[in-house]
């Protein structure tokens, strides 16, 4: 599947956005807390949008906190989504929402690509448009399934699975998979040993 390298930045964006979302992760073993909310102040919206490079951020406050908040939560809906339709119809309203204005531009050292915001857009307006568009061209594709969550019994991350034969299972092999498979072979050797 060949996606344009403006696409992949924003799918990348909208799984990190997603996973910041408190129930995408597990209770902390150590301090028996609930998970934490990744956006959890204005402070953390700004690092994720430097750390995403998002253009055009301005001052931010509490209540571009809450707008962002609200489109993460309607991005975890369409990873969420049972079939193509349903999926279809949620992005359908997260970009309608965000006034899309598609326009070309070559900013900050890349290439032309394809903006789906207006220039005055607020961050989360910038998000609802190009990461829905994102997920519009996966869904359009007719790879919906590729929208997935870890199938790790302690995870619940939600990763694009870009994989040539859509066979990814987990956010991470390092991580997520690789625990598994080794508590699956303790679990034959000890049963092996028995």
């Amino acid at each position: 599947m060949l996606i344009p390298h403006d696409t992949r930045i924003a799918l990348d964006t909208v799984v990190d956005l997603v996973n910041t979302a408190p129930e995408s992760e597990p209770p902390r073993e150590e301090t028996g807390d609930g998970p934490a909310d990744g956006l959890d102040d204005v402070a953390a919206l700004y690092a994720f949008a430097q750390r995403h490079h998002i253009s055009g951020v301005g001052t931010l406050g509490e209540k571009d906190l809450a707008a962002v908040r609200d489109v993460r939560a309607r991005f975890a809906e369409v990873f969420a989504a049972p079939d193509p339709r349903s999926a279809a119809d949620l992005v359908n309203r997260l970009v309608a929402a965000a006034g899309t204005t598609p326009q070309l531009t070559d900013h900050d050292g890349y290439d032309w690509h394809v903006h789906y915001f207006a220039p005055d857009a607020s961050i989360a307006d910038h998000l609802a448009a190009d990461c829905g568009m994102a997920l519009a061209f996966i869904i359009v594709a007719g790879e919906q399934e590729r929208l997935r969550r870890c199938e790790a019994p302690d995870c619940g991350h939600a990763f694009v699975d870009l994989s040539r034969n859509r066979s990814r299972r987990y956010c991470s092999s390092r991580t997520c998979g690789n625990r598994l498979h080794v508590a699956a072979y303790r679990a034959r050797r000890k049963e092996a040993s028995a």
